[in-house]
């Protein structure tokens, strides 16, 4: 009887492109898996790996993102989101855009979708299944990836929505709750940071005007990490569990990147990936 097994990637902005190179090696070895939690940039991550387009998520981290529509100060002037959400998981990824999802190899893929959002309204954690993409519609993305104050909320089905990050971080009690006995855990920081609060304390500030429960989530998200951290950690020595982390960061951070940057971490994504196929095999 195969273990059931799903992948979790925690996203990260410009950091995620470790998560692309684990994805990448992965699809190059034949291997999947029967479900994939996506959070924020980690969902965009994994709709190409759903649809198997080797390669696609590299290209967007290393050539589209470089452009002043995808992600810049002059876009959130002009659209009030840092991140253009709609250029990037849109006009960039619908069928007549430059690098289309193949849509239909993604919804012929088995492989389960769950995508991690924040409600803004309540706070509460909304965990959007496949079934709500639809062709030309990844709207769910969308609202996975919009970090508090550098993106207004994206509304799904009337719904405003933030970053997943915010609500649960590092989904791994959800993916054990669901039933999956093997877990690959995709992190974009050290594996042994200490998230700190001081970071999210100003945009929470900002936040609280508008949606405070969100902005509650926001000041709590250090302790929310943290402890999920050490829970997979947990998991992992009991062999339920395996953690891939970069061991560096090289220049980069959730909205800063360098070319060199997203090249070394995708290859040492891409080299950490080698663990797999073992760890599923135990």
């Amino acid at each position: 009887m195969a273990v059931k097994s799903a992948m979790i990637d925690v996203g990260g902005g410009f950091r995620a492109i470790f998560g692309c190179g684990v994805m990448d090696r992965i699809l190059e070895d034949g291997i999947d898996v029967d479900m994939c939690y996506g959070v924020s940039a980690g969902a965009a991550n994994m709709t190409s790996f759903i649809a198997r387009q080797h390669g696609r998520n590299h290209t967007f981290y290393t050539k589209y993102a470089f452009r002043k529509e995808y992600a810049s100060a002059e876009s959130y002037f002009k659209n009030h989101n840092f991140a253009n959400l709609d250029y990037i998981y849109g006009t960039l990824s619908n069928h007549d855009g430059e690098y289309p999802v193949d849509f239909e190899a993604f919804e012929a893929n088995p492989t389960g979708f769950t995508v991690v959002a924040c409600n803004a309204e309540d706070g509460s954690t909304k965990y959007f299944d496949k079934s709500r993409i639809h062709f030309d519609d990844f709207d769910v993305v969308k609202a996975s990836s919009a970090v508090p104050i550098a993106c207004e909320p994206y509304v799904v089905d009337g719904v405003p929505y933030y970053d997943g990050g915010i609500a649960d971080p590092v989904p791994v009690q959800k993916a054990l709750d669901d039933g999956y006995e093997k877990v690959i855990l995709i992190l974009s920081r050290l594996r042994d940071e200490v998230r700190q609060q001081r970071k999210d304390l100003p945009p929470a500030r900002i936040l609280e005007r508008t949606y405070p429960a969100a902005a509650e989530r926001l000041r709590m998200r250090y302790k929310t990490y943290n402890d999920e951290i050490e829970l997979a950690k947990r998991y992992e020595e009991e062999g339920r569990v395996l953690i891939l982390a970069p061991e560096d960061l090289y220049g980069l951070n959730t909205l800063k990147k360098n070319f060199e940057g997203l090249e070394m971490m995708y290859r040492k994504g891409y080299a950490a990936a080698e663990a797999i196929p073992e760890f599923l095999a135990e």
